[in-house]
């Protein structure tokens, strides 16, 4: 089965983006390979994201990933603009289509709701990070706010001589909660009144 996976950059303090959306903040000097960013583009062959990340890359002129079948998730765009296709499908049964399909794997590239759902809906396989070494004191978080406990297991980490640090974690798989058991109902008597 093609997995689903997030490849994302985040400050140190948790965030992918200012509240404004503005990312500024990553523009610096990329070491030689850029994160491993070639070997995770060639091995995907799908791109899936919500409505205001696609707002914002075109705003850096980017108007899809080249050699990538590009998905944007989005209430209010039907149809397909060019090399991208807008869909409004529920989450789950959308990412189990995709995933049960043939091809490569694909990259969920975010924000911060559409990761959320596909998380709380069981649909993603591993998140790669890159944690850049700056505070930004508030923004968008990696994920939606939402109570959920989600462990992860640690695939494997890598420092660079810039300070980022990439973490490579898998979702450890779940087992079902089981319900908790019922007591027997108790019998409750009433008074005998007498005559």
């Amino acid at each position: 089965m093609r997995k689903v996976i997030v490849y994302v950059a985040t400050s140190a303090d948790g965030y992918i983006a200012r509240p404004d959306g503005d990312v500024a903040w990553l523009d610096r000097p990329r070491p030689p390979g850029n994160y491993g960013m070639g070997d995770f583009y060639a091995s995907i062959d799908t791109v899936v994201m919500g409505r205001k990340t696609y707002d914002l890359a075109l705003q850096f002129g980017q108007t899809a990933y080249p050699g990538k079948k590009n998905v944007v998730f989005s209430r209010t765009h039907r149809g397909s603009a060019g090399a991208v296709d807008f869909v409004s499908d529920d989450v789950g049964a959308f990412a189990r289509r995709l995933r049960g399909g043939e091809g490569k794997d694909v990259w969920l590239v975010g924000g911060a709701g559409l990761i959320a759902s596909f998380l709380d809906e069981g649909q993603i396989d591993e998140f790669i990070v890159h944690v850049v070494p700056i505070f930004i004191g508030e923004g968008i978080p990696l994920l939606q706010p939402r109570h959920r406990s989600v462990p992860l297991a640690l695939l494997a980490s890598e420092p660079y001589p810039d300070g980022v640090v990439r973490l490579h974690y898998g979702l450890q798989p779940q087992a079902p909660t089981p319900a908790p058991e019922r007591a027997p109902a108790k019998r409750v008597r009433g008074k005998r009144r007498g005559r």
